[in-house]
């Protein structure tokens, strides 16, 4: 009954084009679409509804898990409707669940409308590129945009570390092996370690959390990986400074100059919605790291990194305030959507 319950909500939300759901006790199911929050009925949730749908579709072996430390994340699938990313979590003693609708298509990175450098980033035989931005900023679909082409048109062998998995690649050109942390490996920092002995040509990291994972992704990508990774920063700037601070103090200056070799590329992005709220565009900043830009790493000098995206923009890249203005001027996206970022408040 209940998993049927949940299913309605599901595949209702799917219909109507949401990217998330909220189930929390007291009020109805909330959707977001577009970025905005609508209620889905008019039944609040009651707390036994929320456990019991909670219990229907955590996996029976996880249940102890969620019960003992208040959240898990998992994913699950209805047959010809969609993929969904769920955290299920405690709140005033009662079960909610955030879960995020996974498209079923893949989309191109054209369909996303991302600057066409990135075509160029994609073809790197080894490095360390980078997509940053808040929760729900659109990372994963971006990776799995660039994962798509690679797959389309060259012939490499991919791993991703997802937590969970979202996008599910078929194999093409590439043979695509996607390993979900908790399930098929217990961290990323082990799932990472186990990977370089797998023969990988382009890594996937879904998250650099912690100090061996990202200390890991780097070895990866000096030792001939390609390599991308998310971390939850809002620029360029504060990307680079984030992997740094990482690190004890006595490393900092060595890690700086391998984050220098190794580093191509950071995509910065942040969703808006367009003028006629049928969807939402990224606004994306873009660095490519040239010759100056590694030096300004070497140097400790990130805080000048802003002025060369800016002074570069023939070489492709961004900033964010650039990226906004364009869809502006575009008219894709409304001024009261990019004020408070015009502002220099992100």
């Amino acid at each position: 009954m209940y998993k049927e319950q949940l299913h309605t909500i599901l595949q209702g939300a799917f219909e109507f084009g949401a990217s998330d759901i909220h189930l929390t006790v007291g009020v109805p199911p909330i959707i977001r679409i577009n970025g905005e929050l609508k209620p889905y009925g008019k039944s609040p949730i009651l707390p036994e509804h929320s456990e019991e749908m909670a219990r229907a579709i955590i996996p029976h072996h996880l249940w102890p898990t969620f019960k003992e430390k208040g959240e898990l994340d998992f994913s699950y699938g209805i047959p010809k409707v969609s993929r969904f990313r769920i955290n299920a979590y405690h709140q005033r003693s009662c079960v909610s669940m955030a879960i995020r609708v996974i498209p079923t298509h893949i989309p191109t990175i054209q369909d996303l409308f991302l600057p066409p450098q990135i075509q160029n980033l994609i073809t790197h035989p080894q490095g360390l590129i980078l997509v940053t931005g808040p929760t729900g900023s659109g990372k994963s679909t971006t990776l799995a945009a660039m994962i798509n082409e690679m797959n389309r048109y060259m012939r490499k062998h991919i791993i991703t570390l997802e937590d969970p998995i979202e996008y599910l690649h078929r194999h093409s050109q590439c043979i695509i092996d996607q390993r979900e942390v908790g399930f098929d490996t217990r961290s990323f920092a082990n799932g990472l370690r186990a990977c370089l002995r797998q023969d990988p040509d382009v890594i996937l990291v879904g998250e650099m959390r912690d100090l061996e994972t990202i200390s890991t992704a780097i070895s990866a990508a000096e030792t001939g990986h390609l390599v991308f990774g998310t971390l939850h920063t809002t620029d360029a700037a504060s990307t680079i400074d984030r992997i740094i601070d990482v690190f004890p103090a006595g490393q900092q200056t060595q890690i700086r100059i391998q984050l220098a070799s190794v580093l191509k590329a950071v995509i910065s992005q942040r969703l808006f919605p367009t003028v006629d709220f049928t969807g939402r565009r990224a606004a994306v900043e873009l660095l490519i790291c040239n010759a100056a830009v590694k030096n300004l790493i070497r140097n400790e000098k990130t805080h000048q990194i802003q002025s060369v995206i800016q002074t570069s923009r023939e070489a492709g890249m961004q900033t964010m305030q650039m990226a906004i203005e364009d869809l502006l001027r575009e008219r894709v996206i409304s001024n009261e959507a990019a004020s408070p970022y015009l502002k220099g408040e992100f």
